[in-house]
């Protein structure tokens, strides 16, 4: 579904709606500063604005339906129905409390029309998928879940109970979810509307081209460059390829890349703009809602692994080139200078100011607000000063953009309480250690597919918060479950943790009298209900190590989810980047999956190397290795480094990559960035050898 308005609204209506949209705004930027209302409150006009936006500007028949008067009027009036509703329940809470938690028949009709406000908005902005997952959610906790057997059995609750806690629950509509888009995430949505209203976009742009314009294979770096810092700014692949890829695709088709492998880049390096910090789309701040990890600690260790991921891409554009033999394009005559004084300073500063503010402690939403003043401020250093005509229509389109994730993260709400009123996240926890057997990599594949699944018909936020909620806590634990193993094989359990695995499993008390093999502490530590081995866990893991495992698993999660912009049969990004480039959508999807490999590749770290952990030394070592390992495997995939490699060395090639990738063996990834860093000098002196065209 697309983020612009399909309704075409004219005249006295259009300036109405702008008007409304700058209200919000500066609303949502006025209570970040000084909290007037109640969380409740905030979070409920949050979603009562937005949802009468949704309904006056998406038509509930599509587009076609768009001029229609009637209908016109019917969406308007079902737009403020569900907005006064949203009002209205939370100036009723406290006479339900006041009545032991029962409705009255004003309360049925506000909570009625508030669910499904939120079922039919999500149904025109996303399509059939989240409406349909709310509808099962809801009756499953209402209804038919008593009839179910085995462990997803549900003995019930009265519908008041269900509709009371989809309202007023700490996870409901209008609960924690609610809370990060009506603080974190609309005001980051606007300050992207205001660096794009600065033309911090096109100085973005400009800045790739006198970096990366004359390299080899410079116009599809370019496009990571690019794609890159403008996620920074849009927090949708989708929208990060429309805006970057009418300039780099062309750019890269020029320089005589394949339309179909143009069209691939630059959807995997819009991908990558999603895992860019310091904003990361909205999955910065919703993974630090959920796991209590500080904000500003997530953007940090999250950017070696997003440098790494556009890495990855760019070592596949400079191979093709190479391959292809293709010469860098001739100078545009953009330089580094040139580029700064047209609009670096409307982007430059107010990066540099957020990224200041949150490294000295403040909270993200001062850090937005201030950074959106920086952006007016610092864009009269440049070539687009901003007057308030600038301010006003930035406003506006900062609002018109958070409408679809607004209401989607609202109405997610009511899926994820029903998550957690029933307990489904661990039980399905349960499943995925089962299925895996314990096993950390057969685990992270079962999310993958699951992630793919979800997102053909979830938008990535939403397919990450559903697949956090049901499966990180198996996969934190199995994470940490490595320590518990480590100290198994070293004797080194505490007394208390020995006691508590002699009651679990009494069969181990004749193996705790000294050190154990890895394959016995292993099947051991696997097979402990969970009532043994979270307890095990809580006496065993330092916080640290916790901390970090839980922020590894969320973590793959938030970085699986973006597949389906790159993977066939959705591959949305890729999908938009293919009509860009007039290429097959299909073959561009293939080239945008296999390019996006660090998609795949760098969750593994997380899941088994200090990457994430925040120990520097170690996190650089990781990537160092990294970096050599998925550069030799993009060569073997690509049979090119310099010069082409014949099949023999491309095996040599992938093995050494896999050594420079293998965890906790650093006489592995020794010997294998040895073999790849020789394989290279020797590949390019065959390159040298042989005669340009």
């Amino acid at each position: 579904m697309s983020d612009e308005p399909t309704r075409q609204v004219t005249g006295i209506w259009n300036h109405a709606l702008t008007l409304f949209c700058v209200l919000v705004a500066v609303g949502h930027l006025y209570v970040a500063i000084d909290p007037v209302i109640s969380e409740l409150e905030r979070n409920a006009f949050h979603y009562a604005a937005f949802a009468f936006l949704a309904a006056a500007l998406y038509p509930m028949f599509g587009m076609r339906s768009g001029r229609s008067t009637a209908l016109l009027v019917f969406d308007l009036a079902f737009g403020i129905a569900v907005a006064v509703s949203a009002i209205y329940l939370t100036m009723a809470e406290n006479a339900i409390y006041d009545r032991g938690v029962k409705f009255n028949s004003l309360d049925w009709v506000a909570a009625v029309i508030v669910i499904i406000g939120a079922i039919e908005l999500t149904r025109r902005l996303t399509g059939y998928i989240i409406p349909t997952l709310i509808i099962i959610a809801l009756t499953y906790v209402g209804w038919w879940g008593q009839y179910l057997g085995g462990v997803f059995t549900f003995p019930g609750l009265t519908w008041e109970t269900v509709t009371f806690r989809s309202i007023y629950g700490d996870d409901a509509i209008f609960g924690t979810i609610a809370r990060i888009s009506s603080t974190y995430v609309i005001l980051f949505i606007i300050f992207g509307a205001f660096l794009i209203r600065s033309g911090a976009g096109d100085f973005v742009i400009d800045l790739a081209r006198a970096v990366a314009g004359k390299m080899v294979g410079g116009p599809g770096i370019v496009a990571v460059i690019s794609s890159g810092l403008t996620g920074t700014i849009s927090g949708s692949a989708v929208a990060n390829t429309a805006s970057t890829g009418v300039i780099t695709i062309p750019l890269m088709k020029k320089a005589n890349f394949d339309a179909k492998f143009a069209g691939g880049v630059e959807a995997a390096a819009s991908t990558g703009g999603q895992l860019m910090p310091p904003i990361m789309g909205a999955g910065a701040f919703v993974m630090a809602s959920i796991t209590l990890i500080p904000y500003e600690k997530i953007v940090a260790v999250a950017a070696l692994p997003a440098l790494l991921y556009f890495l990855s891409v760019a070592f596949f554009v400079r191979i093709e080139a190479k391959r292809k033999n293709l010469a860098p394009l001739p100078s545009d005559g953009t330089t580094l200078g040139a580029a700064f004084r047209k609009g670096g300073a409307s982007f430059v500063i107010p990066i540099g100011l957020l990224i200041g503010m949150l490294v000295s402690g403040f909270t993200p939403t001062y850090a937005a607000v201030y950074g959106i003043i920086a952006v007016v401020v610092s864009s009269w250093l440049t070539q687009n000063p901003m007057g308030p005509r600038a301010v006003y229509e930035a406003l506006a389109l900062g609002t018109k953009g958070m409408i679809m994730t607004a209401v989607l993260l609202c109405a997610v709400g009511l899926i994820v309480n029903v998550i957690a009123t029933a307990g489904i996240g661990n039980t399905f926890s349960l499943m995925i250690a089962g299925w895996s057997g314990g096993n950390i990599l057969v685990a992270i594949i079962l999310i993958a597919l699951a992630s793919l699944i979800l997102g053909m018909g979830l938008p990535v936020t939403a397919a990450y918060i559903v697949l956090a909620t049901l499966s990180a806590p198996a996969l934190a634990g199995m994470i940490s479950d490595r320590i518990v193993v480590d100290a198994l094989v070293a004797g080194t359990l505490s007394e208390s943790a020995k006691a508590v695995l002699m009651l679990g499993a009494p069969e181990t008390m004749s193996l705790l009298g000294g050190p154990i093999p890895r394959a016995d502490a292993v099947g051991i530590v696997g097979n402990l209900p969970l009532e043994v081995a979270a307890p095990l866990r809580d006496m065993t893991v330092p916080t640290e190590a916790a901390t970090a495992a839980l922020l590894s698993a969320h973590m793959i999660i938030f970085w699986l989810s973006q597949d389906s912009n790159v993977t066939p049969p959705v591959a949305l990004a890729a999908f938009t980047a293919a009509a860009i480039a007039k290429a097959p959508a299909m073959a561009t999807g293939i080239q945008s999956w296999k390019l996006a490999k660090g998609l795949y590749i760098v969750p593994v770290l997380f899941a088994y190397t200090p990457l994430l952990s925040g120990n520097w030394p170690a996190m650089l070592t990781v990537f160092a290795f990294g970096v050599i390992g998925i550069y030799a495997l993009a060569a073997a995939l690509q049979g090119c480094m310099e010069a082409p490699l014949n099949i023999p060395l491309r095996l040599v090639a992938g093995g050494a990559g896999l050594a420079c990738l293998w965890p906790q063996l650093l006489s592995a990834n020794i010997i294998g960035a040895i073999v790849v860093i020789g394989l290279l000098v020797l590949n390019t002196r065959q390159q040298v050898s042989v005669p340009q065209n």
